[in-house]
């Protein structure tokens, strides 16, 4: 009797507790049904249903020709939904003819690996299998055109799109107009006028897919994307090939570490070519845009920085330029520390003019300390006022702070103001050297470089960037007028004789700077050669900086490794510019000539045809082939297939390469001159990557 009453009381607690657990769950049904539905359903919502960032299509960046330097172009994810019933009645027939034209397509993947993948997919009834990732729009065509993938949507082809940044010219300039991925980080003219270029990002809302994917919902945005704008930079693309040519060619010869090269319009400020280079560090034959040295590197100027001196000393009426000095023997010392001129032995007894054209160490410290020593501060303020020591303002954020001492400083020594007056213990960028001798060239009015000339929106200019003067005046007319004979001595009878071009003048200022280390224990040497001026003389057009850093081949003087980088810019700018020739220029008739043309880019032989007076009509196409018949010039579209190697015989080097290269096709070059020889003749089908060796001549 007992037993029972206990095994009623235990079926009473069992049967109470369930009724109380059925009543909690009711309880929290209720709660999550009704008084929470709105909640959960929130939440729902936002784990599978969510708000994705459309990013706006970023403005393009031009050269000053209209040129394309960068632009954004669509890379595409294509998947496929295999729960949509045509795609599952489609695929099991045409899974082959798929797989085999995804090969064609991407030879690096095999036919039986896209099949393999997408059996997979088909089999768990994916809703976002991936057939391939960063397909560019030509390749996406080509996809459209296979079975399955012709169908788009009705077949659940998933297509998403993102955007890539790209420079058709490859690494032109590359760091001086940027990168958007560099590490994550925007440098360049991207980084400076980002604010412009990135436009205004806007929303879709998609579905989160069984893998994580997510897949767009009906395709509209609840906030439009507005694209960005265009820049309009100054480059001039045939320049800026010029110089950086002409750097990477003195950087080989000479087995450098870097160097950078800047040319800019002396009236205007306007930088025309910029190019930085680094020897690589797993291959010294080949030389990158590693960081932009013209703007972001400090380096001591060296000679150049004479300039600075003899211009203050005659701007302060302390020396004139026919004032002599002894240089005793090529040496000088002050707190027991020598210093020497190049020459050895010294150049005797010599004027300040001299002494500047001849780069004499001796003489132009005599000059500065006679002139400043008992007034220290008022060559540092002289050199202020020049505006060296403060940045250029260049529309560029990697430009670095200079650095001058003044006396006090706890750098400043007995040796401080011998060093500052022949290009020492001062730290510039070259930009801000160059803008320097720029206003020396422009009679003393200093421009700020710049980069850019106008921001447009849908082709119509917003905003336009007008030459910026910085200083109606760095100092009276009357001190440039007595400065600039002696830098065209330094070119005529001085330091770069070597650069002397019978045709027109050029001047300027050479520099060598030693330094010394210890690895080890043993003092090593390593120099920085560098040249800045301006050219024609007469009427300057254009100035020039140069430095080149470690050279360890050839030579380390300014005038042997940096000067002819200036030589080569300024002989290529003179020749092509008919406004800097003095002479009448005749011009034949198309049946007196008998030219030999490079095929090449249509819009760049219409302009050669225009300014040589040859008539000819040029067709409309991209690239252009001229031939003499007879006593005419008949000129002929020539349209390249993609996908067969062209004709690149007779171009120059720059056209092969960016037609090549634009193929996929990595490109070998040797000689210098036209292609007279290419390893893949033309016609012959090409992959992707293939190496093709040119041949100039």
């Amino acid at each position: 009797m007992q037993n029972e009453q206990d095994i009623a009381i235990r079926l009473r607690i069992v049967y109470l507790t369930a009724v109380l657990f059925g009543i909690a769950i009711i309880a929290r049904a209720f709660t999550i049904g009704v008084v929470q539905r709105d909640q959960w359903l929130a939440k729902k919502n936002k784990e599978v249903l969510r708000y994705h960032t459309v990013e706006a299509s970023r403005g393009n960046i031009y050269a000053d020709d209209g040129s394309l330097l960068a632009t954004s172009l669509p890379i595409y994810t294509v998947r496929l939904d295999f729960e949509v019933e045509k795609l599952r009645k489609a695929f099991p027939e045409k899974i082959d003819s798929l797989a085999d034209g995804l090969h064609k397509i991407f030879p690096e993947t095999s036919a039986s690996e896209f099949k393999q993948e997408l059996r997979k997919g088909y089999r768990a009834k994916s809703r976002s299998t991936l057939v391939r990732k960063d397909v560019n729009f030509k390749e996406l065509s080509e996809m459209r055109k296979l079975p399955i993938l012709k169908g788009r949507a009705k077949y659940g082809m998933i297509l998403e799109s993102k955007e890539k940044r790209v420079m058709p010219f490859r690494s032109l300039a590359y760091k001086t107009l940027g990168n958007i991925y560099d590490k994550g980080k925007l440098t360049g003219l991207e980084a400076y006028y980002n604010t412009y270029l990135k436009g205004s990002n806007g929303k879709r809302l998609k579905q989160k897919m069984s893998g994580g994917d997510w897949k767009e919902v009906n395709g509209e945005n609840e906030i439009e994307p507005k694209e960005g704008s265009d820049i309009v930079s100054t480059i001039d693309v045939q320049l800026q090939d010029v110089a950086e040519s002409a750097l990477r060619k003195q950087l080989l010869i000479n087995k450098a570490e870097q160097g950078c090269v800047v040319l800019m319009e002396v009236k205007t400020g306007h930088i025309k070519a910029i190019s930085n280079l680094t020897r690589s560090k797993t291959d010294s034959a080949r030389y990158t845009e590693e960081s932009n040295l013209a703007v972001s590197a400090t380096w001591d100027p060296g000679s150049t920085f004479k300039l600075a001196s003899v211009l203050a000393l005659i701007e302060d009426g302390l020396v004139d330029t026919n004032e002599i000095f002894d240089t005793q023997g090529g040496v000088i010392r002050f707190c027991n520390h020598p210093i020497y001129d190049s020459k050895d032995g010294g150049y005797g007894r010599i004027s300040l003019a001299d002494a500047f054209i001849q780069s004499s160490n001796v003489g132009i410290i005599k000059a500065v300390m006679k002139g400043y020593q008992s007034q220290q501060k008022k060559f540092i303020e002289r050199l202020k006022a020049f505006h060296l020591g403060i940045p250029s303002g260049i529309d560029l954020k990697e430009e670095q702070m200079p650095t001058i001492f003044y006396p006090g400083h706890k750098n400043w020594s007995c040796l401080s103001m011998p060093s500052l007056a022949m290009g020492y213990e001062v730290l510039l960028p070259p930009i801000q050297m160059l803008a320097f001798y720029n206003a020396v060239a422009n009679d003393g009015v200093m421009m700020k470089p710049q980069l850019v000339s106008e921001i447009r929106h849908n082709g119509k200019t917003v905003k336009r960037f007008d030459p910026v003067v910085i200083d109606s005046s760095i100092c009276s007319k009357a001190s440039i007028r007595k400065v600039k004979p002696l830098m065209k001595g330094v070119v005529e009878r001085g330091t770069a004789k070597n650069l002397r071009n019978p045709h027109y003048q050029t001047a300027g200022k050479t520099g060598t700077v030693k330094k010394k280390f210890k690895v080890n224990g043993i003092e090593k040497k390593s120099y920085r050669a560098s040249f800045a001026g301006f050219f024609p003389y007469d009427n300057p057009k254009y100035s020039c900086i140069v430095v080149i850093e470690n050279p360890s081949q050839a030579g380390f003087y300014g005038n042997i490794v940096a000067g002819p980088v200036f030589k080569e810019v300024a002989d290529k700018v003179y020749a092509r510019s008919r406004e800097m020739h003095q002479g009448y220029v005749k011009v034949l008739a198309a049946s007196e000539m008998k030219p030999e043309i490079n095929p090449g880019f249509t819009e760049d032989l219409r302009v050669i045809a225009s300014n040589t007076g040859m008539k000819v009509s040029m067709p409309e196409a991209r690239w252009t082939r001229v031939r003499q018949s007879g006593a005419a010039l008949v000129a002929k579209p020539e349209n390249f297939d993609m996908e067969l190697m062209p004709d690149v015989t007779g171009m120059g080097l720059r056209d092969a390469i960016f037609l090549l290269e634009n193929m996929g096709l990595s490109v070998k070059p040797s000689g210098k001159g036209k292609v007279k020889k290419q390893s893949i003749p033309a016609g012959t089908r090409v992959n992707r990557n293939s190496l093709v060796t040119i041949e100039l001549a």
